[in-house]
């Protein structure tokens, strides 16, 4: 007890302090989702998404190497489709040579070592922006589990080394599951989006790969019949243990800072590798702040990340994985 001890001599000095510290971020901790375009020499930044960019797959050679030299080993790959290859089927997400299945080829080609996850969803590839079947102005469920199989299926074969699922529909992980190791593909895993919320901070994201649900009638406007409520908490723990029962390597928490809470509950109640994945509004909000001058962009963005990790994460998915591991070099 006080005056015997004083805990602030923990903290007179940085030696000390880092001497002390609990949580450390490191190269290591990041996945770093990549968008990927068709066309050569593209390097588009994504309006809503300061210093973050769509690459063709010449110049996605050129950015995997980067991150490599940087000491990041994981990439998370989504894929822009021109609307033309669009149906409410999302056929062209299993097309062999489609972008996302070229692309994991590209990655692999360039960075053997480098660990190529997969996003599996309709959304990129629906005529309506949903990540499932649309009929009858509802998301089906079951047709939409059989599309999410094929599609991991070949994704597994152009190279894949894990499946990531973030969908939200029922009984999409065992199928998964069972399709990848009917076909011989046991080591592909799987990571699945097991708590992934109907969140509002999902909009950037949306603008990176023109999938935002669309306003028509007899078609959801919104992602609230699959994606959990935002209010529920127990729900997620249910979500979690339903997956890892099924076959999931890897669960993860969707988005990240409004979400801590779950990702500790996840962590004290499973022992399975979670990621967390820090959303594309939790990186426009920072930069559009730092940039008129309201935050300190290099020291929020640490306290962020390290947040997440202090709560639970072992991956962390973040638009920020460049800035800090260059951080972390200087």
């Amino acid at each position: 007890m006080f005056p015997i001890r004083r805990n602030r001599r923990l903290r007179t000095n940085e030696a000390i302090r880092s001497i002390v510290r609990e949580t450390y971020i490191t190269p290591n901790d990041f996945l770093v989702p990549l968008f990927v375009v068709e066309g050569k020499g593209v390097k588009e930044e994504i309006a809503s998404m300061p210093n973050y960019y769509r690459f063709s797959l010449d110049l996605l050679k050129e950015e995997v190497k980067l991150l490599w030299s940087l000491g990041l080993k994981s990439v998370l790959l989504f894929v822009k489709v021109d609307d033309s290859l669009k149906d409410n089927k999302g056929t062209e997400a299993w097309n062999p040579n489609g972008l996302m299945q070229r692309a994991i080829k590209t990655v692999k080609e360039v960075c053997p070592g480098m660990l190529v996850m997969t996003d599996v969803a309709l959304d990129p590839y629906s005529s309506y922006g949903h990540d499932g079947i649309v009929e009858g102005g509802k998301i089906i469920n079951d047709a939409t589990v059989e599309a999410l199989a094929e599609m991991s299926l070949s994704h597994a074969e152009a190279g894949a080394d894990f499946v990531a699922p973030s969908d939200m529909m029922d009984g999409r992980i065992i199928a998964i599951r069972e399709a990848l190791d009917q076909s011989n593909l046991i080591d592909v895993g799987i990571m699945s989006y097991s708590a992934k919320y109907a969140s509002a901070f999902y909009g950037p994201f949306r603008d990176a790969l023109d999938s935002a649900p669309v306003d028509l009638i007899d078609v959801p406007k919104d992602k609230k019949t699959y994606q959990m409520d935002f209010a529920n908490r127990d729900e997620a723990i249910k979500e979690t243990e339903m997956d890892i029962n099924e076959g999931a390597d890897i669960v993860m928490v969707k988005p990240g800072l409004c979400y801590l809470d779950i990702v500790r509950d996840i962590k004290n109640n499973f022992n399975v590798p979670l990621a967390v994945y820090q959303v594309s509004g939790e990186y426009a909000m920072l930069k559009a702040a730092a940039e008129k001058g309201w935050l300190d962009h290099d020291a929020v963005m640490m306290e962020q990340v390290t947040s997440i990790k202090r709560a639970g994460a072992d991956i962390i998915a973040s638009y920020f994985a460049k800035d800090v591991v260059k951080l972390l070099n200087k």
